[in-house]
Formats: structure tokens, sequence, C-alpha cells
């Protein structure tokens, strides 16, 4: 698993660089430490704080390749995960506000929806990923996730837990609310639900994982992280969907905004499938982004 942790060189960004450590050291992960200067001045002072972070990075047992790139930052993000493939990007990402669409800067977003790998943002103080919360469906788009949450919880010794919120029915569908929380009968249902749920349980086991499925019903967001409060979850995992149309980028749709805003654990974003665009032989959707939209291929 090939990490890429971005920093700005300030404090905060410690988050990104220890929860680096925390994945890349047991799963033996070449990593990059990406550096961007917005201003040509703030090169040097950046260079020694990702000098330091590369030290941190050591004591975890994962040696760095430092690299840092000038410009506006989510452009040379999108630079360095086009030139180079990563399995995940590392990201940090205050919160400024609680309220509004965004409660965290919108380049975070930003982030997530342009570039090509999985984003994992790091938020609040993690010193461990032991218990690992997947917000799933039991839909096959949201496969990919539970694939790399697997990886994750292999290399780092977590449990995993599949969640599915489903909307509360009228009181007088009690029965089919208990019927639906039974989720052993629930596995063992010919229901797309059920097998899909059945499916990624079994999938995960098969790489050894312990794995528990869990069934709510209410309003997704509340249950969520009612269910992260109760099981102590150390990381929630959630998905993107890829836009159809010429121009192909991922959608963050609002659930997955809204756990980002309300998070005080880390977030992992995964992929619905990869870019592919229609132009990419002129340079395509990428090529507009890293040099202007109106640029034409040298």
């Amino acid at each position: 698993m090939r990490l890429l942790i971005c920093s700005d060189g300030t404090d905060p960004a410690d988050n990104p660089t220890r929860i680096g450590g925390i994945i890349g050291a047991p799963c033996q992960s070449p990593t990059t430490l990406l550096g961007i200067a917005e201003k040509d001045e703030d090169e040097q002072a950046l260079r020694a704080a990702l000098d330091g972070e590369a030290a941190m990075l050591q004591e975890q047992g994962v040696t760095p390749t430092i690299v840092i790139r000038s410009g506006e930052p989510i452009r040379q993000i999108l630079a360095e995960t086009a030139a180079n493939e990563y399995d995940l990007a590392i990201i940090g990402a205050r919160r400024k506000g609680t309220g509004g669409l965004y409660w965290r800067p919108e380049k975070t977003y930003e982030v997530i929806k342009a570039v090509p790998p999985p984003v994992l943002v790091a938020i609040g103080a993690c010193g461990r990923i032991k218990r690992i919360l997947v917000c799933t469906g039991g839909k096959r788009y949201i496969d990919d996730a539970v694939q790399l949450a697997g990886e994750i919880a292999t290399c780092v010794g977590a449990s995993l837990t599949l969640l599915h919120v489903m909307a509360e029915p009228p009181a007088i569908y009690a029965d089919l609310v208990r019927l639906e929380e039974d989720v052993d009968r629930l596995l063992a249902s010919d229901s797309e639900l059920g097998l899909g749920l059945l499916g990624q349980k079994e999938s995960l086991e098969k790489m050894g994982l312990e794995v528990e499925v869990r069934i709510r019903h209410g309003l997704a967001l509340d249950q969520i992280f009612m269910e992260v409060r109760e099981g102590e979850h150390d990381l929630i995992v959630t998905g993107t969907s890829q836009a159809g149309g010429t121009f192909r980028h991922y959608i963050m749709g609002d659930l997955t905004r809204g756990i980002l805003n309300r998070a005080e654990c880390p977030v992992l974003v995964a992929r619905a499938g990869k870019i592919v665009d229609d132009d990419d032989a002129e340079g395509g959707f990428f090529h507009r982004l890293l040099h202007g939209f109106g640029a034409k291929s040298a």
C-alpha cells in the first residue's frame, strides 16, 4: 500500500503524519511526505518542518521520501497523484465552524473530489486504529471501500463493523423493524441487502478479520455517530460515487459531507471506481485541472 501524506508544515499537520505512521509502519508502506509552499519564501520553513515530520515517521518505523512543490495546494496534490500511483492520500482538516455546508476548509472537500486515490482525512488526536466502522448499504459500489478498509484492518490488527442505516418506518411496521434488526435472519435471507452485506462480511472474514454487521433505523448521521460513540470506533469509512459525462469527477454526497463535518475521528473516503476520461489521449480532465481549462496539450 503506497501512501501519500500531504503537509503544509504547520503543527496540526502532525495528525496526517501520525496516522500515516500508524498505517504505514505495519503495512511496510512506501511513503511520500508531500509539502506544498504556496509562496516561494515559505519553502525553507516548510522543508525544516518536513524534516521534523520525517523524523517522527522514522520513529514509528517509516522512512519517507520528501517531496516539496510550490503553488496552489489542490493543483499540486493532483499533479503528484497524477504523476505517481498512490493507494491512499492522507490530508489534514481543521474545523472552521459548525454551520453551513462546509465546517472544514473547502479545499478539504475539493481534494477528496479531485484526486484519484482514496483520501483519509486526519481528524482528531488519533493514537491508534483498532476499530473501523464502514458505512455500507450492502451495494457493490461500496465494495472498493470495504476492501480497502479490510487491507488497513489486516495491517493494523483492527476489527471491522459494517453499518447500514435505514429510515425509521411508521410504528405499524414495528415487526418489520425487528426483522431487519435481526442481523442473522437478514444475512440468511435472499434480500438484496442481506446478500450484499453477507458478501461483504464473508470477503472480510476470508482476510482473517473479525467482522460485525449492525443495522440501525433513523436519521443516518445521528445513527452513524451513535454507533461511533457506542462502539468506540477509531476510523469511519464512507464512499464517493463517480459522475458521468465528458468531464469525469467524484461526487461527494450529503452524507459523506455531513460525516466529514461532524467527525471527531479520522474519516476515509473511498472510491467507487477509477476516473476514466473520454479524451485521455488529449490530456483530458487532469490536464485541464493542472494547466487550466481551455489549455491545449503540447
